[in-house]
């Protein structure tokens, strides 16, 4: 879907248009996407630990 939207073809044809647009752009390149992570090379084993991380992945 949200590779569809890219392709769109659309006409900016107002000044104010095209600046908010250039504007959306600026704010969209500039926001952050990735959360870092505290510790990558952790292995989680407990089971319990385990099951906590498979229900937040099915509440998803």
């Amino acid at each position: 879907m949200a590779t569809s939207s890219i392709f769109a073809n659309f006409n900016i044809t107002d000044s104010k248009k095209a600046e908010s647009f250039v504007t959306a752009l600026d704010n969209s390149a500039k926001e952050k996407n990735k959360k870092p992570c505290a510790n990558k090379n952790s292995f989680v084993v407990l089971p319990d630990d385990i099951k906590s991380l498979w229900a937040k992945r099915k509440s998803k």
